[in-house]
């Protein structure tokens, strides 16, 4: 899915999502999880896509490793001209 893809589809009438994403300190995605969705499921489909497509993240350091074997991110998706996280 490209990014023209999702600005397609946030052009349909929707709030702004709130994500959880789960990544495994291997640095692959373990869930995405939405918290409120946008109301649009072309929308929350399309944020999938791209979470998923930029698998894998980078690996864990060490150190947070030994500590943590998945992290939780959770943001807030913003559409505009560009996509934003806060």
């Amino acid at each position: 899915m490209t990014f023209d893809m999702v600005r397609e589809a946030a052009m349909q009438p929707h709030t702004d999502p709130l994500v959880t994403v789960a990544i495994r300190s291997d640095g692959s995605v373990e869930s995405v999880t939405f918290v409120k969705s946008s109301g649009a499921a072309a929308l929350d489909e399309a944020i999938r896509r791209v979470v998923q497509s930029q698998a894998p993240y980078q690996a864990f350091p060490p150190g947070l490793a030994r500590e943590f074997d998945v992290i939780e991110i959770r943001r807030t998706w913003y559409f505009d001209v560009a996509i934003r996280l806060y």
